[in-house]
């Protein structure tokens, strides 16, 4: 597959998922960007924005696998990844899979389960496999985590340790809609009754995967990465990691790739920049990303 075939299948995905989440192409590109580079998605909003439906709808669109777990109090890591159980029949365990075991899992309101409940994903998210009773089960592939959150200050939630942050590639927000996209959704055009049609499949996606991680980056452009990682552990008490910075790299070079083009440029890592670093740095400044990519110049 060449960039301009690339190109024109990311973009049939953009427009297909737009056509439910009206008005957030921006967030829809972001979102499949964190999918491309490898990654897992952290939402963060008020309830009713359409989190749950972005999730949805890129499963759609991508011809993959969907499953959704409701993340309560009563939670238990079983629930998420499955449990063994005794079968009198052929005297030994049988695993039974949860409902981690698919292509894209909505973790639906991560934030109200407890610690010990979240902490199920930690595994599958790094390793792309779990572990029960000593025995190691693969995850399918491709594996993406969607996890919804609800604001910090919403009563019955438990804010996720700065580990499983990291965990999640990118963070979003989808915001209120503008006049013109709510006025579609009121006349019942988009939103979650539209049914798209999937433009794509595991196999394509895995292929669109290696292609994003071969765009080229330049050692110019590196330059540019490691000024604005050297920035952050020099103005913050806990500056970006260099997990982060990898995922910066790859975030950027699946941006490209969306936008047709088969090397980095600065605009790429501008684009990606906030929903990379965002939940990483610890601050409560929200314009901390700006802040960053205004003191650092291009080389």
């Amino acid at each position: 597959m060449q960039i301009s075939t690339h190109a024109s299948t990311t973009h049939a995905i953009v427009k297909a998922a737009s056509q439910v989440i009206l008005g957030k192409e921006q967030q829809i590109k972001l979102s499949l960007a964190c999918l491309l580079a490898g990654g897992h998605l952290l939402i963060e909003d008020l309830p009713g924005m359409g989190k749950t439906t972005l999730a949805h709808t890129l499963a759609q669109v991508l011809g993959l696998g969907f499953r959704r777990a409701q993340f309560t109090s009563d939670l238990l890591p079983a629930d998420i990844i499955g449990v063994s159980i005794y079968d009198r029949a052929i005297s030994a365990f049988q695993f039974h899979a949860g409902p981690i075991f698919t292509n894209v899992l909505l973790a639906d309101e991560i934030n109200r389960a407890t610690p010990k409940a979240q902490s199920a994903l930690l595994e599958a998210m790094e390793e792309q496999q779990i572990t029960v009773d000593g025995a190691t089960h693969p995850l399918p592939k491709p594996f993406f985590v969607i996890a919804t959150q609800n604001p910090k200050h919403h009563i019955g939630t438990f804010p996720l340790p700065e580990s499983q942050l990291d965990r999640f590639l990118m963070r979003i927000s989808l915001g209120y809609p503008d006049a013109e996209s709510e006025r579609a959704l009121l006349k019942n055009q988009g939103g979650r009754g539209t049914n798209p049609q999937a433009v794509c499949n595991a196999e394509t996606l895995q292929q669109l995967q290696q292609a994003a991680l071969s765009v080229h980056v330049s050692d110019q452009l590196l330059d540019y990465l490691q000024a604005l990682i050297q920035y952050t552990r020099m103005q913050l008490a806990t500056g970006l990691s260099p997990r982060a910075g990898l995922g910066l790299r790859q975030c950027a070079q699946a941006w490209a790739m969306l936008e047709g083009r088969d090397f980095v440029i600065p605009e790429d890592v501008q684009a990606v920049f906030a929903s990379v670093v965002g939940h990483r740095l610890q601050t409560q400044d929200s314009n901390i990303a700006k802040l960053i990519l205004d003191h650092v110049a291009i080389p």
